[in-house]
């Protein structure tokens, strides 16, 4: 593996942590979905430190962002631009909405309405709008980072699952350690350390790093079979209505190996997938009636299945890793 990607990579990690202290696994699982080319949704209560985390990703490595808060009265207009009738050129113009840009932060997606939502599929899936037949490229880098209130907080509506789907990974920062928690008391804010975050990598870089997680990091036959026996097993659990799709299966994959290549390996171990696994897996279940009737969790039927499906023994694969 390139070392000089791997110390460049870490170089975003640390710029990030000068922003959100206590939160290292969470930060290195957001870079890994970024380097995936997937999207972010981010789950939590509010004032944890959510926005923070996409703003410094934005000013580390040079992206452009655009941040809505979503609201009941946000149109998808407003997402997705408008044609305009221009009196001079006799033409419809197009005015580009919020999405033109490299990181979209879709602040508590879940406060508006289906249609708004709804809007984000199209640009989410394939990279692009299309506005009055018209089709418009979105930036490359592209990503969106949504977050988005618990289930049943106040003024909140369900994602649909397709739109659950098309994000890779679904995971909760949790509150800060007690020393952390300190320190903001002492005045320490989350956002005047966003402030002290340096651009340490260009666009073209992070393309060229993706590249990278892409082209160059192993997968063994048997760590392949290992996550397609995980996703089947979400489809015949006896708690599960919906289980894992097949591009479930594909982003499981991709980030398994984006955090691999964070890990400093060139090739991906049956404990990456399992690492990783609850945050793919998490947003993508809908459990049945049995389940809610017995309170049982996303968390405690993902554990379950990790326990039951075979894991390839890493020791077993140590002749094929390559580097």
């Amino acid at each position: 593996m390139n070392e000089n990607a791997y110390e460049r990579a870490l170089l975003v990690v640390e710029e990030v942590k000068k922003a959100v202290t206590g939160k290292d696994a969470c930060i290195i699982k957001a870079f890994a979905a970024i380097l995936a080319k997937g999207h972010i949704l981010i789950e939590d209560v509010p004032g944890v430190g959510k926005t923070t985390l996409a703003i410094a990703f934005s000013k580390a490595m040079d992206l452009e962002n655009h941040r809505v808060q979503f609201t009941p009265d946000v149109m998808p207009a407003d997402i997705l631009g408008f044609q305009m009738y221009d009196k001079e050129t006799g033409n419809f113009v197009y005015h580009p909405g919020t999405i033109m840009c490299n990181l979209f932060l879709a602040d508590e997606i879940n406060r508006t309405s289906p249609k708004t939502q709804s809007a984000l599929l199209e640009v989410m899936e394939e990279g692009g709008v299309t506005v009055d037949g018209e089709r418009y490229q979105v930036p490359k880098p592209f990503v969106v980072i949504a977050t988005q209130n618990p289930k049943g907080s106040a003024g909140t509506q369900l994602l649909p699952e397709s739109q659950l789907d098309r994000f890779m990974i679904c995971m909760s920062m949790g509150y800060p350690d007690k020393d952390s928690e300190i320190s903001i008391a002492k005045g320490k804010s989350m956002k005047k350390n966003a402030k002290e975050v340096e651009c340490v990598m260009g666009r073209e870089e992070l393309l060229e790093l993706c590249k990278v997680v892409e082209r160059e990091i192993y997968v063994d036959e048997r760590v392949y079979r290992y996550i397609v026996e995980l996703a089947g097993a979400t489809r015949e659990n006896s708690y599960i209505d919906l289980g894992m799709s097949p591009r479930g299966t594909i982003a499981c994959t991709k980030m398994a190996k984006a955090w691999a290549f964070l890990q400093g390996r060139d090739y991906v171990m049956p404990e990456d997938v399992a690492e990783i696994f609850p945050d793919v897996v998490k947003h993508r279940l809908v459990l049945n009636t049995k389940a809610r009737v017995t309170h049982i969790s996303e968390a405690a039927v993902t554990e379950e299945i990790l326990s039951n499906v075979h894991q390839p023994a890493s020791y077993e694969l140590k002749g094929i890793y390559r580097g």
